[in-house]
């Protein structure tokens, strides 16, 4: 009996040691759940590269106008807020030195004339003087030719060194009317020169504009424009306000698409209108310091309701693409880069596809290759997907509301 009960205990305890082991097993882990991702499907649409800069009023043309010369002002005629007309005068100047230059190269033109009248004379009485001495010599040298021994030799010397001598003083006078002839130039060049500088002496508009500033006053020393910065002193100040620039800072990453005569939109708060223009110039370059291109945009203002120093919104219409593939700018990883890619769910699983962009807008792209129309696309981090993954497709909420522009 004894061996019975030892026998039922030691079962006992082996039973329960065998069911507390069976409970200490781990337990097999949970089936993985498939991720959930957001996707848009490629579809067709029409994309416009559109971007908005702000830009400030400036006269299309703006200049100090200098003088020339160095004089008193003797007449001003302008004043601040004066319209001008290309050529209109604007101030006399009073430059006696310069008046005096002129009366000396009158003069010295008039003496200059004479010189060539004298010169002219005294070809005439040259010419006149070496055909008598020419005309001797032949009589001369005839008769003793004719008659041997009649005419001694040296009356025939006499006669052809006469007749020599006076083609040489022919000669001399023909010269010095060349001479007296340049220097009537020289005179003629000094007296159109002063001239010129006397003609300085009335100041007058370069361009169509308005007087914005007035530095001088009747009376004033005005200094010639050549002269340092420090002591030369504008007349005025003048503006071409018929026509004004719009200078804009578009980003390097648009600048290859601007072009001459590209249509923009000029939009003006005050008063409010929209003002239809072209680009009509570029600077080809982008600024190392602020990563943009210089473009200009003229606006007529012939009306003169727009005024330097306003600001306008600017919209620049880029590019068109209609009717073509696209997708989320999200859904493209490395863009801008040799390796574009996609993550396209078929069939619930994940495909990693090389594609290609082209026209890019603050909210979608168009692809090029690599994607067709339905194409589910993943959108969104794709950090943790891989190919060949399974996962649960859900169209992004913002897709929903797209306008896919």
């Amino acid at each position: 009996m004894a061996n019975k009960g030892r026998a039922l205990a030691i079962g006992l305890m082996t039973a329960s040691c065998a069911s507390i082991l069976t409970s200490c097993k781990p337990s097999a882990p949970p089936a993985a759940e498939t991720p959930i991702v957001p996707i848009s499907v490629v579809g067709p649409a029409t994309l416009q590269n559109n971007i908005v800069l702000s830009a400030e009023f400036e006269p299309f043309q703006d200049v100090d106008v200098m003088a020339k010369v160095a004089g008193y002002v003797r007449d001003i005629r302008v004043d601040i807020g004066s319209h001008v007309k290309t050529g209109d005068v604007l101030a006399v100047l009073e430059v006696p030195e310069i008046q005096d230059e002129l009366q000396k190269a009158k003069a010295g033109v008039a003496g200059a004339q004479a010189n060539v009248v004298t010169a002219q004379a005294d070809i005439q009485r040259a010419e006149a003087a070496a055909k008598i001495a020419h005309l001797s010599y032949q009589r001369v040298n005839d008769v003793a030719t004719k008659n041997k021994g009649l005419v001694p030799r040296q009356d025939v010397d006499v006669a052809q060194s006469r007749d020599a001598e006076a083609i040489a003083q022919l000669a001399s006078a023909k010269s010095e009317l060349q001479a007296a002839e340049d220097s009537k130039a020289a005179a003629d060049s000094e007296y159109a020169r002063a001239g010129a500088m006397m003609q300085y002496a009335t100041i007058r508009a370069p361009f169509d504009g308005i007087v914005t500033k007035r530095y001088a006053n009747t009376g004033s020393m005005i200094q010639a424009g050549i002269s340092s910065e420090t002591q030369a002193m504008p007349l005025v100040r003048l503006a071409q306000y018929d026509v004004l620039r719009l200078t804009l800072p578009v980003p390097v990453t648009d600048a290859a698409e601007i072009k001459d005569g590209e249509s923009v939109d000029v939009i003006v708060s005050n008063p409010s209108r929209t003002i239809r223009g072209k680009i009509s110039r570029y600077a080809g370059s982008v600024q190392m310091a602020t990563r943009t291109m210089d473009t200009q945009v003229d606006v007529p203002n012939a009306d003169g309701s727009l005024l330097p120093g306003m600001y306008a919104e600017v919209h620049l219409h880029l590019a068109d693409r209609p009717n073509v593939m696209s997708v989320p700018v999200d859904a493209v990883d490395g863009l801008g880069t040799s390796v574009e890619q996609a993550y396209v769910v078929r069939d619930g699983v994940v495909h990693v596809v090389q594609v290609t962009t082209g026209l890019q807008t603050p909210t979608r792209l168009e692809i090029l290759s690599g994607l067709k129309a339905g194409d589910q696309v993943i959108v969104g981090r794709h950090s943790g997907l891989s190919d060949d993954e399974k996962v649960q497709a859900r169209t992004a909420t913002y897709e929903s509301g797209s306008s896919q522009s």
